[in-house]
């Protein structure tokens, strides 16, 4: 799946290279390449305080819009949207200057291996995460853009969603200056790159498609709207968010607090549903001591799912 930008940064620096900031002189050791795309290549480095990820990239103003996102949610107490910032410099490499900025190196694992396993209510309880972090950013009037799995990764314990990279964040308003098919709707028809909370809710409903269908999938001639239904009807991971994901698709979710308040209330009607008792049936005593602790652990599971709903709506409106 491309994006938007048809090329890739032409920065390569050498393992084991030497960043220097032209103005601030702190040196930075390449340890390796952590990937690259359309605004610049990060860089897993070596400081005097530790590991940090570097960004260096080729467009100074790229850098600077990426700078001010972070910056934005670096003077907010208690956000930790994106990686914090640290540095914000210049280092010149074959008699040319390029801008980069040093962050946080987060350690976790990718969303697509963590979800690997597991059931529908650990989609649920990361993507409330993720929506609650997305409230906040259109909060500041800002839309990611370029959501994907790429760029999230799951730290933790306790698990926690964090975003990597900043580098598609577009005004309110203004068009998607960096996107991947598979999470674009403008890709499946279903609306325009025009950056507003429902694009980014759309891209939250086709990432949580992506966990189901690892290997993601390409848009059929006809109407991918049905194409992307039959997907969720046809995986016991996405039915049970049925309605909420094609509401998401469909763009009928004005704002990311709106889904976050649907996907809530569909966890808890799921976790009531195992609190109903089963009909009795004349069995053995050993048979009957059975199905007390088989429902005992259904209890438990329902109870801890709705605990962990409660906790969360109430850490995210503190």
């Amino acid at each position: 799946m491309r994006n938007s930008y048809s090329t890739k940064s032409q920065i390569k620096i050498p393992i084991g290279s030497r960043i220097k900031g032209k103005w601030h002189t702190k040196s930075y050791t390449v340890i390796r390449m952590l990937g690259e795309g359309a605004t610049g290549s990060v860089y897993l480095c070596q400081s005097n305080g530790g590991l940090v990820a570097i960004k260096v990239g080729i467009d100074s103003m790229a850098i600077t819009t990426e700078v001010n996102v972070l910056r934005k949610f670096s003077e907010k107490q208690g956000v930790a949207l994106g990686p914090k910032l640290l540095d914000v410099d210049d280092f010149v490499m074959v008699q040319q200057v390029f801008p980069f900025y040093a962050m946080e190196y987060i350690k976790g694992e990718a969303l697509i291996p963590f979800m690997r396993g597991k059931g529908p209510e650990w989609l649920g309880l990361i993507s409330l995460q993720l929506l609650g972090d997305l409230e906040k950013l259109h909060k500041e009037g800002w839309v990611f853009g370029d959501l994907k799995p790429d760029n999230l990764l799951v730290t933790g314990p306790p698990s926690r969603v964090r975003w990597l990279d900043v580098g598609g964040t577009t005004i309110l308003g203004r068009s998607i200056k960096e996107y991947t098919e598979f999470y674009d709707r403008g890709y499946w028809t279903m609306g325009s790159r025009k950056a507003e909370p429902s694009y980014d809710l759309f891209s939250v409903a086709m990432i949580m498609i992506n966990c189901a269908y690892p290997n993601r999938f390409d848009k059929k001639s006809g109407q991918p709207i049905q194409q992307l239904k039959m997907c969720i009807k046809g995986h016991p991971l996405l039915k049970t968010y049925e309605t909420v994901l094609i509401k998401a698709l469909q763009g009928n979710y004005p704002s990311a607090s709106t889904m976050k308040k649907d996907l809530t209330l569909t966890m808890q009607r799921n976790a009531q549903t195992d609190f109903q008792p089963r009909a009795r049936k004349k069995t053995s005593k050993q048979k009957q001591k059975r199905q007390v602790g088989y429902k005992v652990e259904i209890i438990l599971s329902g109870s801890l799912v709705v605990i962990g709903c409660l906790l969360y709506l109430f850490v995210s409106t503190m």
